[in-house]
Order: C-alpha cells, then sequence, then structure tokens
C-alpha cells in the first residue's frame, strides 16, 4: 500500500524573501465555495453570518471575522475561508468544498504593488484598492483572486498553477529589487 504524505500547493517553493518583499505561502484549513440560491440571497447572508459570524460580501468585497474570511469570488458566490460550515446552509445555497484546490499567498513589502502592476490587468494603488477590497483577474495567463489586506495582499491561485504563479511573482519580485 501506498504511503501519501500531504503537501501544501506552495511546498518547498515558498517563502521568498526578495529585497523588502517577502512571498509566503498561507496555510487554509478549510475553505468552501458558496453560492446562494437565487431569491435567497438576503436569507442566504444571514444564515452564513449565524453560521460563521460573517455576511455575504458584495462586489468586490470581502467580510471578516477572526480568522474567518468571506472573499466575493464572482457574481452571486464567494469563498468562505477558516471555517467550516454546516450542512444547514445548503438550504441557503451550494456550498463545495475548495480546501485543497487553492494556493494562498501573501505578497508584503513595500513594492509589493509594483510587482503586481507589471503582471495583472488591474489598478491596484493605495488610492484605487484599499484593504478589504478584493478582485477575480488575470495573472499573467492565470486567473487569480486578489484582495488587499492591511500589510499587503492575498493572492489566491488554483493548485496546478502555484508553481508558475509563485515564479511569475518571485521573477517579478527579483526585477523590482533590481531597481532598489
Amino acid at each position: 500500500m501506498a504511503d501519501y504524505i500531504a503537501k501544501t500547493p506552495c511546498d518547498g517553493l515558498l517563502p521568498q524573501t526578495i529585497g523588502s518583499l517577502t512571498l509566503t505561502e498561507i496555510s487554509v484549513d478549510r475553505m468552501t465555495s458558496f453560492m446562494p440560491w437565487k431569491g435567497r440571497e438576503k436569507t442566504a447572508s444571514k444564515a452564513l453570518k449565524a453560521a460563521c459570524g460573517v455576511a455575504f460580501p458584495g462586489p468586490n468585497e470581502t467580510s471578516a471575522s477572526g480568522d474567518v474570511q468571506a472573499i466575493w469570488t464572482g457574481r452571486g458566490q464567494c469563498f468562505v475561508l477558516g471555517a467550516e460550515l454546516p450542512d444547514s446552509l445548503s438550504a441557503e445555497g451550494a456550498l463545495t468544498d475548495q480546501s485543497d484546490a487553492w494556493a494562498v499567498m501573501f505578497l508584503r513589502g513595500d513594492a509589493a504593488v509594483d510587482v503586481l502592476a507589471r503582471l495583472c490587468p488591474v489598478d491596484l494603488r493605495d488610492a484605487a484598492f484599499k484593504p478589504g477590497d478584493t478582485v477575480r483577474t488575470e495573472m499573467q495567463h492565470m486567473m487569480v483572486s486578489i484582495t488587499r489586506m492591511d500589510d499587503g495582499f492575498q493572492i489566491m491561485v488554483m493548485r496546478s498553477f502555484s508553481k508558475t504563479a509563485v515564479h511569475d511573482l518571485t521573477e517579478t519580485m527579483k526585477a523590482i529589487a533590481a531597481r532598489a
């Protein structure tokens, strides 16, 4: 019988510190996609809040309470990180476990926005993208979710793209660090 060893999506790839920039992996135990049934958006948001302390986020927003985070991921859909959602919530919407499907990284440093500006077609500067804002966009050829936090950017990419995402981010970090 085979012995399986659990590995995180960025195992052996992160952390990376280049100049004043740091890219680390965030370990997420639970990640669930939640899509309220049509016409039940308000009751679904109330039920989500009662279940784990976060409301269903509006477009390009997040909702957080303690270690639990709800991230808007598209029209009528969010990912809930850090909480196991009760089965009773399925009366309000579709629940899909995404725990092993995504790599979650954190980019911090004074030039983090400059790194992402070279990779993404979205204005992520402070004036346009505030803490708690989130966006689904492209990073090179990959679809990603980027959320601005108080001290950097949380980047989510499908697990199968984790090596490519780390490569693209670290190569860009090197280019930005070389300017200094």
